[in-house]
Protein backbone atom coordinates (compact mmCIF):
# COMPACT_ATOMS: atom_id res chain seq x y z
CA UNK A 1 0.00 0.00 0.00
CA UNK A 2 1.39 3.59 -0.64
CA UNK A 3 1.60 6.50 1.36
CA UNK A 4 -1.75 8.06 -0.97
CA UNK A 5 -3.82 4.72 0.02
CA UNK A 6 -2.81 4.80 3.66
CA UNK A 7 -3.16 8.24 4.00
CA UNK A 8 -6.44 7.78 2.58
CA UNK A 9 -7.78 4.82 4.65
CA UNK A 10 -6.86 5.99 7.49
CA UNK A 11 -9.01 8.90 7.15
CA UNK A 12 -11.86 7.09 6.25
CA UNK A 13 -11.17 4.49 9.03
CA UNK A 14 -11.22 7.53 11.81
CA UNK A 15 -14.37 8.64 10.24
CA UNK A 16 -15.73 5.42 10.81
CA UNK A 17 -14.61 4.72 14.57
CA UNK A 18 -16.15 8.42 15.35
CA UNK A 19 -19.90 7.00 14.47
CA UNK A 20 -18.83 3.75 15.73
CA UNK A 21 -18.04 4.60 18.81
CA UNK A 22 -21.03 3.95 21.64
CA UNK A 23 -22.33 5.94 23.69
CA UNK A 24 -21.43 9.45 22.47
CA UNK A 25 -23.26 11.96 24.87
CA UNK A 26 -26.16 14.06 22.33
CA UNK A 27 -24.27 12.58 19.60
CA UNK A 28 -25.28 9.91 16.79
CA UNK A 29 -24.06 6.96 17.65
CA UNK A 30 -25.04 2.82 17.28
CA UNK A 31 -27.68 3.14 19.79
CA UNK A 32 -29.74 6.39 18.53
CA UNK A 33 -29.44 9.75 17.22
CA UNK A 34 -28.40 12.09 19.92
CA UNK A 35 -29.84 15.69 20.14
CA UNK A 36 -30.33 15.33 16.49
CA UNK A 37 -34.14 14.82 14.33
CA UNK A 38 -32.29 15.21 11.00
CA UNK A 39 -29.87 12.75 11.21
CA UNK A 40 -29.08 9.37 12.00
CA UNK A 41 -26.69 6.77 12.19
CA UNK A 42 -27.18 5.58 8.21
CA UNK A 43 -27.21 9.13 7.25
CA UNK A 44 -23.83 9.79 8.69
CA UNK A 45 -22.52 6.06 7.19
CA UNK A 46 -23.82 7.34 3.70
CA UNK A 47 -21.61 10.96 3.99
CA UNK A 48 -18.68 8.60 4.93
CA UNK A 49 -18.89 6.75 1.48
CA UNK A 50 -19.31 9.80 -0.42
CA UNK A 51 -16.36 11.58 1.00
CA UNK A 52 -14.27 9.15 1.34
CA UNK A 53 -13.29 9.32 -2.00
CA UNK A 54 -11.31 12.61 -1.45
CA UNK A 55 -9.25 12.05 1.23
CA UNK A 56 -6.71 10.69 -1.29
CA UNK A 57 -7.34 13.91 -3.53
CA UNK A 58 -6.70 15.91 -0.50
CA UNK A 59 -3.09 14.06 0.01
CA UNK A 60 -2.51 14.72 -3.62
CA UNK A 61 -3.13 18.25 -3.55
CA UNK A 62 -0.16 18.59 -0.48
CA UNK A 63 2.05 16.70 -3.20
CA UNK A 64 1.67 18.35 -6.30
CA UNK A 65 2.50 21.44 -3.89
CA UNK A 66 5.41 20.29 -1.93
CA UNK A 67 7.82 23.01 -3.34
CA UNK A 68 5.31 25.40 -3.13
CA UNK A 69 4.13 28.12 -1.57
CA UNK A 70 1.51 26.73 2.07
CA UNK A 71 -0.89 28.93 0.32
CA UNK A 72 -0.70 27.19 -2.81
CA UNK A 73 -1.30 23.92 -1.04
CA UNK A 74 -4.23 26.17 1.36
CA UNK A 75 -6.07 27.14 -2.34
CA UNK A 76 -6.01 23.94 -3.57
CA UNK A 77 -7.40 22.10 -0.63
CA UNK A 78 -10.18 24.48 -0.54
CA UNK A 79 -11.43 23.93 -3.97
CA UNK A 80 -11.22 20.26 -3.40
CA UNK A 81 -12.87 20.72 -0.03
CA UNK A 82 -15.76 22.42 -1.43
CA UNK A 83 -16.57 19.43 -4.12
CA UNK A 84 -16.27 17.06 -1.46
CA UNK A 85 -18.76 19.35 0.76
CA UNK A 86 -21.00 19.25 -2.26
CA UNK A 87 -20.55 15.12 -2.32
CA UNK A 88 -21.39 15.16 1.67
CA UNK A 89 -24.88 17.33 1.03
CA UNK A 90 -25.93 15.03 -2.19
CA UNK A 91 -25.78 12.34 -0.02
CA UNK A 92 -27.41 13.22 3.02
CA UNK A 93 -30.46 15.29 1.74
CA UNK A 94 -28.64 18.51 2.46
CA UNK A 95 -27.76 17.83 5.80
CA UNK A 96 -24.31 18.90 7.46
CA UNK A 97 -23.00 15.60 8.86
CA UNK A 98 -19.29 16.12 7.92
CA UNK A 99 -18.50 19.45 7.55
CA UNK A 100 -16.14 20.20 9.91
CA UNK A 101 -14.53 16.85 9.61
CA UNK A 102 -14.09 17.89 5.71
CA UNK A 103 -12.19 20.67 6.67
CA UNK A 104 -9.87 19.44 9.43
CA UNK A 105 -9.24 15.84 8.20
CA UNK A 106 -8.35 17.45 4.21
CA UNK A 107 -5.90 19.70 6.32
CA UNK A 108 -4.24 15.94 7.69
CA UNK A 109 -3.96 14.68 4.53
CA UNK A 110 -2.68 17.50 2.60
CA UNK A 111 -0.02 18.06 5.35
CA UNK A 112 1.00 14.55 4.99
CA UNK A 113 1.39 15.23 0.83
CA UNK A 114 2.97 18.12 1.47
CA UNK A 115 5.79 15.85 4.39
CA UNK A 116 5.99 12.18 3.21
CA UNK A 117 7.68 10.47 0.21
CA UNK A 118 7.40 6.62 -1.01
CA UNK A 119 7.47 6.12 2.53
CA UNK A 120 5.60 7.49 5.61
CA UNK A 121 8.35 9.13 7.21
CA UNK A 122 6.95 12.19 8.47
CA UNK A 123 5.30 12.23 12.54
CA UNK A 124 2.41 14.18 14.57
CA UNK A 125 4.45 16.59 15.33
CA UNK A 126 5.38 17.71 11.69
CA UNK A 127 2.11 17.30 10.68
CA UNK A 128 0.67 19.23 13.27
CA UNK A 129 3.25 21.89 12.38
CA UNK A 130 3.03 21.80 8.53
CA UNK A 131 -1.10 22.36 9.45
CA UNK A 132 -0.47 25.25 11.54
CA UNK A 133 1.65 26.83 8.20
CA UNK A 134 -0.94 26.05 5.79
CA UNK A 135 -3.88 27.69 8.03
CA UNK A 136 -0.97 31.10 8.91
CA UNK A 137 -3.61 34.04 9.54
CA UNK A 138 -6.54 32.40 8.46
CA UNK A 139 -8.69 33.14 11.48
CA UNK A 140 -7.96 36.94 11.25
CA UNK A 141 -8.47 36.56 7.15
CA UNK A 142 -11.90 34.37 7.24
CA UNK A 143 -13.35 35.42 10.82
CA UNK A 144 -12.08 38.90 12.09
CA UNK A 145 -12.83 40.51 8.84
CA UNK A 146 -16.64 39.52 9.26
CA UNK A 147 -16.73 42.83 11.32
CA UNK A 148 -18.02 44.71 8.86
CA UNK A 149 -20.60 41.76 7.02
CA UNK A 150 -24.43 42.85 7.04
CA UNK A 151 -24.98 38.87 6.88
CA UNK A 152 -22.86 36.89 9.05
CA UNK A 153 -22.28 33.06 9.58
CA UNK A 154 -22.72 31.85 13.09
CA UNK A 155 -18.96 31.19 13.04
CA UNK A 156 -18.04 34.95 12.63
CA UNK A 157 -20.34 36.06 15.53
CA UNK A 158 -19.49 33.73 17.53
CA UNK A 159 -15.89 34.69 17.35
CA UNK A 160 -16.87 38.35 16.98
CA UNK A 161 -18.78 38.03 20.44
CA UNK A 162 -16.45 35.04 22.27
CA UNK A 163 -13.48 35.17 20.24
CA UNK A 164 -13.81 31.60 19.95
CA UNK A 165 -12.37 30.64 16.67
CA UNK A 166 -13.59 27.17 16.15
CA UNK A 167 -12.41 24.72 13.62
CA UNK A 168 -10.23 27.32 12.04
CA UNK A 169 -8.47 28.52 14.81
CA UNK A 170 -7.91 25.01 15.96
CA UNK A 171 -6.22 24.19 12.91
CA UNK A 172 -4.47 27.70 12.91
CA UNK A 173 -3.26 26.34 16.74
CA UNK A 174 -1.90 23.05 14.92
CA UNK A 175 -4.74 20.99 16.76
CA UNK A 176 -3.45 22.60 20.15
CA UNK A 177 -6.28 21.12 22.06
CA UNK A 178 -6.06 17.73 20.61
CA UNK A 179 -2.37 17.94 21.66
CA UNK A 180 -2.51 19.26 24.81
CA UNK A 181 -5.84 17.02 26.20
CA UNK A 182 -7.39 14.56 23.77
CA UNK A 183 -4.69 12.89 22.15
CA UNK A 184 -2.44 12.61 25.71
CA UNK A 185 -5.56 11.26 27.36
CA UNK A 186 -5.85 8.37 24.93
CA UNK A 187 -2.44 7.09 24.90
CA UNK A 188 -2.73 7.37 28.66
CA UNK A 189 -5.46 4.94 28.85
CA UNK A 190 -4.37 2.51 26.01
CA UNK A 191 -0.53 2.45 27.78
CA UNK A 192 -2.74 1.67 31.05
CA UNK A 193 -4.73 -1.19 29.46
CA UNK A 194 -7.71 0.27 28.17
CA UNK A 195 -9.33 -0.89 25.15
CA UNK A 196 -9.22 1.49 21.92
CA UNK A 197 -13.00 2.31 22.41
CA UNK A 198 -12.77 3.44 26.13
CA UNK A 199 -9.67 5.40 24.92
CA UNK A 200 -11.73 7.20 22.85
CA UNK A 201 -14.15 7.82 24.50
CA UNK A 202 -12.03 9.19 27.17
CA UNK A 203 -10.29 11.27 24.72
CA UNK A 204 -13.95 12.19 23.65
CA UNK A 205 -14.73 13.65 27.02
CA UNK A 206 -11.58 15.73 27.07
CA UNK A 207 -12.18 17.02 24.24
CA UNK A 208 -16.13 17.93 25.29
CA UNK A 209 -14.23 19.17 28.63
CA UNK A 210 -11.59 21.68 27.29
CA UNK A 211 -12.89 22.50 23.54
CA UNK A 212 -14.62 26.02 22.90
CA UNK A 213 -17.35 24.17 20.93
CA UNK A 214 -18.89 26.63 18.25
CA UNK A 215 -21.54 24.11 17.85
CA UNK A 216 -22.84 23.89 21.53
CA UNK A 217 -22.73 27.30 21.51
CA UNK A 218 -24.45 27.89 18.17
CA UNK A 219 -27.11 25.56 20.32
CA UNK A 220 -27.13 25.93 23.37
CA UNK A 221 -25.01 29.46 24.58
CA UNK A 222 -22.24 29.87 26.11
CA UNK A 223 -24.00 28.56 29.26
CA UNK A 224 -24.39 25.85 27.51
CA UNK A 225 -20.71 25.63 26.58
CA UNK A 226 -19.86 26.03 30.30
CA UNK A 227 -22.64 22.84 30.84
CA UNK A 228 -20.74 20.80 28.59
CA UNK A 229 -17.58 21.24 29.98
CA UNK A 230 -18.53 20.93 33.44
CA UNK A 231 -20.40 17.68 33.20
CA UNK A 232 -17.28 16.08 30.97
CA UNK A 233 -14.87 17.03 32.95
CA UNK A 234 -16.67 15.63 36.20
CA UNK A 235 -17.16 12.17 34.06
CA UNK A 236 -13.16 12.05 33.22
CA UNK A 237 -12.39 11.09 36.83
CA UNK A 238 -14.80 8.49 36.48
CA UNK A 239 -12.51 7.31 33.66
CA UNK A 240 -9.52 7.86 35.37
CA UNK A 241 -9.87 5.94 38.08
CA UNK A 242 -9.96 2.85 35.77
CA UNK A 243 -13.75 2.19 36.64
CA UNK A 244 -15.21 1.78 32.62
CA UNK A 245 -18.33 0.47 33.91
CA UNK A 246 -19.26 3.44 35.95
CA UNK A 247 -18.15 5.40 33.14
CA UNK A 248 -19.87 4.40 30.39
CA UNK A 249 -23.09 4.45 32.53
CA UNK A 250 -22.58 8.07 33.60
CA UNK A 251 -22.30 8.92 29.87
CA UNK A 252 -24.79 7.21 29.03
CA UNK A 253 -27.10 9.49 31.75
CA UNK A 254 -25.32 12.28 30.23
CA UNK A 255 -26.68 11.45 26.86
CA UNK A 256 -30.33 11.65 27.91
CA UNK A 257 -29.25 14.94 29.73
CA UNK A 258 -27.73 16.19 26.51
CA UNK A 259 -30.81 15.40 24.38
CA UNK A 260 -33.48 16.97 26.95
CA UNK A 261 -31.56 20.26 26.65
CA UNK A 262 -30.99 19.73 22.84
CA UNK A 263 -26.87 19.98 23.26
CA UNK A 264 -24.79 18.42 20.36
CA UNK A 265 -20.39 18.59 20.87
CA UNK A 266 -20.15 18.61 16.88
CA UNK A 267 -17.10 20.11 17.21
CA UNK A 268 -15.68 17.94 19.75
CA UNK A 269 -16.58 14.93 18.02
CA UNK A 270 -14.71 16.08 14.83
CA UNK A 271 -11.72 16.53 17.11
CA UNK A 272 -11.78 12.92 18.08
CA UNK A 273 -11.03 11.77 14.25
CA UNK A 274 -8.40 14.09 14.41
CA UNK A 275 -7.13 12.49 17.58
CA UNK A 276 -7.60 8.68 16.16
CA UNK A 277 -5.59 10.06 13.13
CA UNK A 278 -2.73 11.56 15.12
CA UNK A 279 -2.98 8.01 17.29
CA UNK A 280 -2.40 5.69 14.91
CA UNK A 281 0.71 7.94 13.13
CA UNK A 282 1.77 7.99 16.30
CA UNK A 283 1.88 4.65 17.08
CA UNK A 284 3.90 4.10 13.67
CA UNK A 285 6.71 6.87 14.58
CA UNK A 286 9.74 6.96 16.23
CA UNK A 287 9.46 7.44 20.28
CA UNK A 288 11.49 10.23 20.04
CA UNK A 289 9.19 11.80 17.36
CA UNK A 290 6.09 11.71 20.18
CA UNK A 291 3.46 14.82 20.47
CA UNK A 292 2.95 14.00 23.40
Amino acid sequence: MNVLQFTSNLARSCLLSEINLTPKPGLVDRENCGAHTDMDYGLFIDSIEAISPFFGSFFSCGERTRGASASDTLSLLRTCGLTCERAMFSATGGVNTHKGAIFSLALLCGAVGRLANTKLQCHGFDICNEVSTLCSGIVARDLGNARHKINKTAGEIIYLRYGFAGARGEAESGFATVRKHSLPTYNYAILNGACKEDAALGALLSLMAHNEDTNVICRSGLSGLKFVQAKASDILNTFYSGNFLKFRSELRDLDDVFVARRISPGGSADLLSVTLFLAHIEAISPERERLC
